[in-house]
């Protein structure tokens, strides 16, 4: 199968997705021809480097998508990698949530929010905003100027009369009928959405034409206020333009590297002064090539960007610079027209002296995270051990949790912390399949026996405790599991909620820490993480169980299309959003239209 798709690859530009045994995504990769480079990677007398023969392993499918040029597979290929966070691709993240400004467009009537989490919940989100104060103004702005809601109230049009913020000219008033229409506050957000992307020209075209209509109507009560805000955008854009008027707009990326570690740095100049930095982690990075590296990470970073500067500065050239370069300068092309992005590798000069200091906070922010956080994390373990009284140093903790409401969709979690560190990639869910009603202690003895009889079975070691949220009768549930297996010596304690007293196995007394110690909120949050694990799984298991009850009421729905829905959508949640032309093609436009009146009823 994967050689007769090779043979019948067309040599155009576009993307191509590597597939594993299970169909999963491993790569994504964009080429100029996608002939030539996708059977490159079979070719035997090609030399590989380690991570293309690893890859190379797992690859046993494959798909593609043609686009008309190798910008387009570029930005595809961007997308489709934040989407599908492949194995061998490179996933840019860090540890600090910036400012976004959240626009609620899947509601009636929008409202403008501050965020630090970007979730796939249909709204728009702008930003990051570097400083914070200018998300912060921009919302102010927002408020002043275009009257978008700031209540969360379920507006119907049913109430007597507005706030204060209609009377103090802050809302339109969509909650009293009369006030404004719903045609009249979707204008508003429209004016909101291209001046949050920055399209003030076109966004000043719409104003005038609006005022000059009141105007001739003799409305001139709306004509000032288009006014006003013609006003405020002119002086926007001119502050805007004395800023991004020169070439002192500059990005500079470094990094430093040890073993399998990495820090990425990102200064931010503006206007010639340095307003705010960025530190990126990787902890496994397995196969490293350093212009591949660079180019994945800035793809990833300026995918979602709120702002594209004039130069950007690298510690070496990065493959595709030129065409990357392209791509830089058509998003800045979005904000201010007929600019073009620089791509620079400096080798002299205050320019490479800069550089130098961005590889020096690289080599700082690196120690500080995996040297001297990591000695911090190996003395909190030592108290642990201490105050706990294990036999040896806690270096990998297990923590279970169950969730289920009156014996529902009854679920339970496992986390894995390693190093005084959660290791996400290694957390596991599981539905419990034994117990009916609400019995936690059941499902405790369950999960744990599950979990420890695979262990076992895979020849695996086991960890240096296993943490149960829940009192002694858990504690005990646990022991039980641990007990048939003959492996009771693992040390074995449960932190119990309200109290946050610790019991162990084996002890009469538990223990009761300060409310300060750190050994408690380290203990806490390996608990907390198990909770909010197995929480998230029974609210997803609880939402596909109404959403098919729901169906099931649907004349022509059956399990195999229920299954499709979720197999292609990926989550009730996106089906709901999904429009009738949507889900056309997996039921047909009838039934998709009368899917859709039933999910909206």
């Amino acid at each position: 199968m994967l050689e007769e798709k090779l043979e019948a690859l067309p040599n155009k530009p576009g993307v191509y997705l590597f597939k594993d045994a299970k169909q999963r995504v491993v790569y994504i990769g964009k080429a100029k021809s996608l002939k030539h480079r996708v059977r490159s990677y079979f070719q035997i007398s090609r030399k590989l480097d380690q991570k293309t023969q690893v890859l190379k392993q797992h690859i046993q499918d494959l798909d593609y998508i043609v686009t008309d040029n190798e910008l387009e597979a570029l930005f595809l290929e961007s997308n489709l990698v934040k989407k599908q966070k492949p194995r061998f691709n490179v996933h840019l993240k860090d540890d600090k949530a910036f400012l976004h400004i959240k626009l609620t467009v899947q509601e009636p009537y929008p409202r403008v929010v501050l965020t630090r989490r970007v979730l796939d919940d249909g709204a728009l989100y702008f930003g990051p905003f570097l400083p914070a104060s200018l998300a912060r103004n921009t919302v102010k702005i927002i408020n002043r100027h275009f009257l978008l809601r700031t209540c969360t109230i379920e507006i119907d049009g049913k109430l007597n009369r507005p706030c204060l913020e209609y009377y103090i000219q802050r809302c339109l008033g969509p909650c009293v009928q009369g006030l404004c229409t719903h045609q009249g506050y979707s204008q508003s957000v429209k004016d909101v959405i291209l001046f949050l992307e920055g399209k003030n020209e076109e966004l000043l075209g719409n104003l005038k034409k609006k005022m000059m209509e009141a105007s001739a109507k003799q409305h001139y009560e709306a004509a000032s206020f288009y006014r006003d805000r013609i006003g405020m955008l002119r002086d926007l854009t001119e502050k805007q333009k004395a800023i991004q008027g020169g070439e002192q707009d500059v990005d500079i990326f470094a990094y430093f590297r040890e073993g399998n570690c990495l820090a990425l740095q990102l200064f931010m100049i503006r206007g010639g002064r340095i307003v705010g930095k960025r530190e990126f982690y990787w902890e496994e990075l397995d196969f490293f090539l350093p212009s591949q590296f660079l180019r994945d990470a800035l793809q990833q970073y300026y995918l979602t960007a709120g702002f594209i500067p004039h130069q950007v500065h690298l510690p070496i050239e990065i493959e595709d610079q030129g065409l990357m370069g392209q791509w830089l300068s058509r998003k800045l092309q979005e904000q201010v027209p007929r600019r073009r992005v620089r791509m620079v590798v400096p080798k002299r000069g205050s320019k490479h002296d800069l550089l130098l200091l961005v590889e020096r906070n690289a080599k700082i922010a690196f120690e500080s995270r995996f040297k001297i956080l990591k000695t911090a994390k190996n003395t909190l373990l030592e108290h642990l051990q201490r105050d706990l009284d294990l036999p040896e140093l806690p270096e990998w903790i297990e923590a279970f949790d169950v969730s289920n409401i009156q014996g529902a969709e009854n679920v339970a979690s496992v986390v894995v912390c390693e190093g005084g560190i959660l290791q996400k990639s290694r957390f596991r869910k599981y539905k419990i399949k034994s117990v009916e009603g609400p019995d936690d202690f059941s499902s405790i003895y369950e999960v744990v026996l599950r979990r420890y009889q695979r262990l076992q079975a895979e020849k695996a070691s086991l960890p240096d405790l296993v943490l149960i949220d829940g009192g002694k009768g858990q504690l005990h549930s646990a022991y039980q599991a641990l007990s048939s297996l003959g492996i009771e010596d693992i040390p074995l304690a449960g932190i119990a909620k309200r109290e946050e007293i610790i019991y162990l196995q084996g002890r009469e007394d538990p223990i009761r820490l300060p409310r300060t110690s750190p050994v408690l909120h380290l203990v806490q949050s390996i608990r907390d993480e198990a909770h909010r694990f197995a929480l998230a799984y029974h609210r997803k298991r609880r939402s596909i169980r109404d959403f098919q009850s729901e169906l099931d009421e649907i004349s022509g729905i059956g399990e195999k299309r229920k299954k499709r829905l979720l197999r292609n959508f990926g989550s009730v949640a996106k089906i709901r959003r999904a429009t009738v032309e949507e889900l056309a093609p997996f039921l047909g436009a009838k039934l998709a239209r009368r899917v859709k009146e039933a999910l909206n009823r």
